[in-house]
Order: C-alpha cells, then structure tokens, then sequence
C-alpha cells in the first residue's frame, strides 16, 4: 500500500461518496482551524495529523483501506462549521470524525455527530458528559491546573489572582476550577473578566488598568490564539507582565514565538506536552516530522501531539471495528488498558525566550 496521505477537499469528497469508489478510502473528517482565534495553531496540528495518517497507512491502512482525511476549517462559526460536519455524514463519506478546536465548536459538532459516527476531540477541554460516541481524549481544567495553581502560588508566593479568557465554554470552566484551587493555595480572586474573540485590542487599556487597580500579582490567561497573543504583547508594552505571575492553559510553541519569544521568567504553560519535553517518545515523534515534512515544518505543539495521537487511537479501534458510537468509551478503555479515554499527563514550564523550559 502507498504511505501518500490524501487531505481531500470537503466539495471533492462529496462527489466522490464510499459506494461510487471501487476502491474506498478510510475517510476521517478532520477538523481543524484554518482560520480564526485559533487559526495560527492550524498548521501544526494539520502536521501531526497528516503525520499519523502518514503512519497508519505505512503499517497498512485501516482494515486495508487507506486513510484520508478531508479536511473542514474548524475556525468559523460553530453552527457553521457543524453544518458543513452534517452535510458530510448525510452524504455518507466520512467514517469517522476527528478534530482539534474551540469548545463551542467542539459542542456544535457534537450536536450532529453523536449517535452517528465516533468522534475523536483531543485537545483540552471544559469537562461535563458527552453525547454517545463523543470521546474527549484531552484534560479538563482540574486536571491541566490542579498542580500548576498551587505550585507557582507557593513557588512565587502569590496572594491576589486575576483572570482574563474569552467568554465562551472552555474559559468559564477554567476560571471556575482556578478560582477554587487559588483559594485552596492560600490566595484569592480580585479580578475576572471575559471577552469576545476578537475584542482583545478595543479593550487593552480598560483591562491593564483593571489589574493595576486590583492589585493582581498573578494572572490567569485563559485567552486563546491571537488574542493571548495580544494582550501579552500589551502585558509587555505596559511593562505588567515582569510584575504579574502570568499562567496559561492555551499557550503553545507557536503562541510563544507569535508573541515573540518572553524572558521574563514569568509567564508558564500548562500543558499536556512541550517540544523540549525530554521523553524519547516526544523526541522520536520531532524527527519522525521533521523527516516527513522538512526542517522548515512547524514545530509541532501540544495540540498536535494530541490530534496525532487521536487519529492512532481512532485507527485502532477502526482497526478492531469498535466505532460504534454507543460502545466507543468503554471500546477506547479498552484498549487504553483503563477507564474511558487516554488521560495525558500535565507539565508546567515557564517560557525561556522562544521556547520552554519543563519544570514537572
């Protein structure tokens, strides 16, 4: 079988549906942000994607069918991008759905792929039950910052915190988990704010004087994307951001190097994975992309990770034909050896000029 991985177009795989193909393809409908607040984490996560794809058709494909992936912009609108997951399964040309994007697109799609198809969400996520083959394979806020609040609470003896996200699903979940941990460490919330995406730069100033009149001496970004890449950069122009202890959950490789690189030595990540992450499985997973995509590649971050990870769990369990969405959780524990979804470990690091220093 050929290793070419195909990333076909959603208007070509219509016309093209798995009972008019002699040969069928295993099509998984990969959704990812082409665009919007999260759109400059795209092409890594499209690059760990395409490299797992890459991957599994090496050792054969999925029941002998090659794997391919037709790709949907996970960066519009939530109902928009759901529709466009609806109009591909009442085709009939997915097998298989899987993605990497905001919570309330995550919700939408949901929507229209519970009970229908298994569908594979692997990033971070706001916690809660799912729908019938829905399986989230990312952390929920406890999880990503159950250590990460306390620990920089006492390493940096924090008593005020403030916290500034986006106002949808994944931020308003955070902000309650962190508002509970940050009392737990001997600290207290003076400040909460949410905003719409894309509403970060209109609101820069309002929000720098809000956190000097509280007092604030730490800060929780649940911001995402672009917009965390703003108001860092408005963090630093003000000069706030070598006062404030800054933690995010969303802030990656690519954030880090849009932002510019910070040598602060105050701005950390919690996240399920890190490029200088010393693990050999990490390392060996960077060369394997590099070889596959050259060294100008992006690198290849935290959603990625996950992302790639999903679509081998996906393939698995594809593989052992247990997609049916009513038995899909117990199928994935299964085969994880556990309860319900691989649960990825969490690392704190701190931001060291472009890249990040691990610390657990």
């Amino acid at each position: 079988m050929s290793v070419e991985v195909r990333l076909v177009d959603p208007l070509e795989a219509l016309h093209s549906t798995r009972d008019e193909r002699e040969d069928a393809a295993f099509r998984v409908g990969l959704v990812v942000p082409q665009s919007g607040p999260l759109g400059l984490t795209g092409p890594s996560a499209l690059d760990g994607a395409l490299l797992a794809a890459h991957e599994v058709n090496a050792g054969g494909g999925v029941l002998g069918r090659p794997l391919e992936l037709v790709l949907v912009d996970g960066g519009g609108a939530p109902e928009r991008v759901a529709a466009e997951v609806r109009l591909l399964l009442d085709a009939g040309v997915l097998e298989a759905v899987a993605g990497c994007h905001t919570s309330d697109v995550h919700r939408a799609v949901e929507a229209v792929a519970a009970g229908r198809t298994a569908y594979v969400y692997t990033p971070p996520h706001e916690g809660g039950s799912r729908l019938p083959g829905v399986l989230c394979t990312g952390i929920d806020p406890m999880a990503q910052l159950g250590s990460a609040v306390g620990e920089l609470t006492i390493r940096h003896g924090l008593r005020r915190w403030a916290m500034v996200g986006n106002d949808y699903i994944w931020p308003r979940s955070v902000h309650r988990a962190a508002a509970g941990l940050a009392v737990r460490a001997g600290a207290r919330v003076v400040l909460e704010r949410r905003i719409p995406f894309g509403a970060v730069e209109g609101l820069l100033e309002p929000l720098l004087d809000e956190l000097r009149a509280a007092r604030a001496d730490a800060l929780l970004l649940s911001l995402i994307g672009r917009d965390l890449v703003r108001f860092n950069r408005a963090l630093r122009r003000s000069g706030l951001d070598r006062r404030l202890v800054r933690l995010s959950g969303a802030l990656e490789e690519n954030g880090l190097l849009a932002l510019g690189g910070d040598d602060t030595g105050t701005l950390y990540a919690a996240m399920p994975s890190f490029a200088t992450l010393a693990e050999e499985r990490r390392q060996d997973l960077a060369e394997r992309h590099r070889a596959l995509c050259g060294p100008w590649a992006p690198v290849l971050d935290a959603y990625a990770v996950g992302l790639y990870d999903g679509l081998h769990l996906l393939a698995a369990l594809a593989a052992r034909r247990s997609l049916a969405p009513s038995g899909l959780l117990a199928a994935a524990g299964r085969l994880l050896g556990g309860e319900g979804a691989r649960r990825a470990p969490v690392h704190l690091a701190r931001a060291e000029g472009l890249g990040f220093s691990v610390l657990s």
